[in-house]
């Protein structure tokens, strides 16, 4: 006979194993089926993955035989592990939606999650590394943050973030019409390298040559398919310049904020208030400055300027004129052969050597990001007094 009060109390333990990837507990997305138990403790339970060869699978099924074996009174353990049927993987990605369309963008205007373009006028002022950094810098403080790689046609994102294997990016999870993002570091994580077969070792290179629909449609289904779930913060790593992906972003999130990426090169940062400038016409707002490169800390604690000074104040100065706030210059991060060196190793050099100064800067930034508040002037709560 089966004893139906410790297999409540073993139910009760399942909602302490979390799904890796869509990170909620297996309880809540019914993946976990029948809990029978017999007269002396041995518990048997069925658990249902989401798709056949689930990447999480063994993490999940250790997990569950060890919260299930926690339990007071449970004597043995056994675990059935199954696959939901395509009828449970729709009413799942419907429940995940919350109701919102198949097809509706996330992160739309009365989204709770502050959303930040990080872009540049050109290429090569380290962008993409501030930004995987400042992700990883923003979840280590206990923020939901999500990256969008939308430089499409030089993506570096997962390199950086280690989500790497065999010199290829891991591949996000599909169930259904929903994509689920790999998780590095805390940070979920979507880019193009990962839809396609790109050794990111420099071996071979595969080149993405699209033109502007194409470049649309990707970075549309990146805010559309791919379950970010509930964030605090989503950042996307613009392509350098003022071409098609920064237009699509402006129509798609015209409320997002803009952070400008310069180096302290004057001629740097006169090219980068263009893309400040395209941003704006969108409606977006330029929310700060972050000067990269800035010098390079010398044993006698002085600093060599190897790009040149004050761009970034410049720059800053230039982009305020025409907004009702003065965009800052947010930081300036020093030059640092460890930044670079967890670049290559893709272990972000905030967790690796948080005493770096060029580390110490960014994660400065992460805290005066984290600390913003999130208004709810204007926004739909979805809440009734009737």
């Amino acid at each position: 006979m089966a004893d139906a009060e410790l297999a409540d109390r073993i139910r009760t333990a399942l909602g302490r194993v979390i799904d890796p990837e869509i990170r909620k507990p297996i309880t809540e997305l019914d993946m976990v089926g029948a809990i029978d138990v017999d007269d002396q403790g041995a518990a048997d339970i069925t658990i249902k993955l989401t798709i056949v060869g689930c990447p999480a699978a063994t993490s999940i099924e250790r997990d569950v035989r060890e919260a299930a074996a926690s339990t007071p009174g449970v004597t043995q353990v056994a675990v059935d592990v199954q696959v939901m049927s395509t009828a449970e993987r729709q009413a799942l990605t419907d429940r995940l939606r919350g109701g919102r369309g198949a097809r509706g963008v996330q992160f739309g205007p009365d989204s709770l999650t502050r959303v930040y373009t990080v872009t540049s006028g050109k290429g090569g002022v380290g962008k993409s590394t501030v930004t995987a950094n400042l992700a990883v810098a923003l979840a280590a403080r206990g923020l939901r943050v999500g990256l969008v790689d939308a430089d499409v046609h030089g993506f570096s994102i997962p390199g950086l973030l280690g989500l790497v294997e065999n010199g290829v990016a891991v591949k996000p999870t599909q169930v259904g019409d929903m994509i689920l993002p790999p998780v590095a570091h805390g940070v979920k994580v979507v880019s193009i390298g990962m839809f396609i077969d790109a050794p990111t070792d420099g071996t071979t290179a595969v080149a993405v040559a699209w033109r502007g629909p194409m470049l649309h449609r990707t970075i549309q289904q990146f805010l559309t398919d791919v379950f970010f779930g509930d964030l605090d913060v989503l950042l996307l790593d613009l392509p350098p310049g003022t071409g098609d992906v920064a237009i699509s972003i402006g129509q798609l999130l015209p409320h997002a904020e803009v952070l400008v990426v310069t180096t302290p090169q004057p001629a740097a940062a006169e090219v980068a208030e263009r893309s400040g400038v395209v941003a704006r016409q969108t409606g977006q707002r330029v929310y700060g400055v972050i000067e990269n490169m800035a010098g390079l800390p010398q044993p006698d604690g002085s600093i060599l300027p190897l790009f040149g000074t004050g761009g970034g104040e410049a720059l800053s100065t230039r982009l305020s004129v025409g907004q009702t706030e003065p965009v800052p210059l947010l930081a300036s991060v020093p030059l640092s052969v460890t930044l670079r060196q967890g670049g290559d190793t893709g272990r972000p050099v905030v967790l690796s050597d948080p005493a770096d100064p060029a580390a110490a800067e960014i994660l400065r930034l992460a805290g005066q990001l984290a600390g913003r508040p999130r208004g709810l002037a204007g926004k739909r709560l979805g809440v009734s007094t009737s």
